[in-house]
């Protein structure tokens, strides 16, 4: 979805501006700058990389819309002396980055005369770090947003320019909060660029004692450990959709888990044993999990397309049998925090 076009005023067409980043949520943020009429004279992505099933090597969203509208695309391994050299040349009076993926050297930073602006994926200093959309998720936060930080060379430490919220819904998926964010986050970019040239933002300082750290998802995290609460697990089903995916095991095959939640608590059972199926019908799948009961609404099969759980057991009602142990023993019984699982 392409966020709304605004039509920039004067000083802000006249900016010299840079825009840093790689994947489609930079993507749609460079958009909005093109569709606002802003002077974009270079961008900065990651270099072209395997990807997809073949691995065959991509460029990055960024680098397709950037070439697509004819602006320069710089894609340096690191931001090294040259690099810093060939920005420099252009005269920039703002950087922005967007999931760039890269540290900037204070060389960088520096550079612009306006200096560099972050467009951050949650509610500075609340996550601060890598993932912020899964962590926010994962942990049950009641409201999430995207901020617009002057970048320093500290990790999301910046002061705060800009930035709006929004609830977090019980049904909400990282994708689903990925779309909101971009629709939110690209008009607000805009607006916030507009009132650096006019001379009119205003900078607000983080509280560093309020700050938590998003740290990066790792495949390992996403296999599901049942002793932990099924409100839990709900949780960290949709904060890892669309990826990494959580996934548990049916014997030795690997089941992602699209859409699952916790069953009220007046339909859980107190009697039954961590990991094992309770009920399977076409309503779902029952796992007894450490506290609760989770219900799987839909599943994906190895090799397969996800699949509602009404229709998966038509054909695999043997696999998913009353009584049948789902998850790995060997599993480590933590969170990503490093404690045991708890509601």
């Amino acid at each position: 979805m392409s966020p709304q076009q605004i039509d920039s005023p004067e000083p802000t067409k006249n900016m010299r501006i840079g825009f840093a980043g790689t994947p489609e949520f930079a993507a749609q943020h460079l958009r909005a700058l093109i569709e606002a009429n802003l002077n974009v004279v270079g961008v900065w992505t990651q270099p072209d990389r395997p990807a997809g099933r073949g691995k065959h090597t991509q460029p990055s969203p960024v680098k397709c819309l950037a070439e697509k509208k004819d602006i320069p695309v710089l894609q340096p391994q690191k931001l090294l002396q040259p690099d810093q050299a060939a920005m420099a040349s252009l005269n920039l009076d703002l950087l922005v980055v967007v999931a760039y993926g890269l540290i900037l050297p204070q060389e960088v930073l520096d550079t612009p005369r306006n200096g560099c602006i972050n467009v951050h994926a949650s509610l500075l200093p609340r996550w601060r770090g890598a993932a912020p959309i899964q962590r926010a998720i994962e942990a049950g936060d009641s409201e999430t947003g995207v901020c617009i930080m002057q970048m320093d060379a500290g990790l999301d430490t910046g002061d705060v320019l800009a930035r709006c919220s929004f609830p977090l819904r019980a049904i909400d998926t990282a994708g689903m909060v990925h779309d909101r964010l971009i629709e939110q986050g690209a008009p607000l970019l805009v607006r916030t660029i507009e009132e650096i040239a006019k001379g009119h933002v205003k900078a607000e300082k983080q509280m560093d004692e309020q700050t938590t750290y998003a740290a990066k998802i790792t495949k390992a995290e996403a296999e599901i450990d049942w002793s932990q609460s099924a409100s839990v697990l709900d949780r960290k089903i949709r904060a890892f959709n669309p990826t990494p995916m959580a996934f548990t095991k049916v014997g030795e095959d690997r089941i992602r888990i699209w859409q699952a939640y916790p069953l009220p608590d007046d339909r859980n059972s107190e009697a039954g044993v961590v990991g094992q199926i309770c009920a399977a019908n076409a309503e779902g799948i029952d796992i007894q999990c450490g506290q609760g009961i989770l219900r799987l609404k839909e599943l994906q099969l190895p090799g397969k397309t996800p699949t509602a759980v009404a229709e998966l057991l038509r054909g695999n009602a043997s696999r998913f049998q009353v009584g049948t142990f789902l998850g790995n023993e060997n599993l480590d019984k933590t969170d990503s925090s490093g404690q045991s699982g708890n509601p």
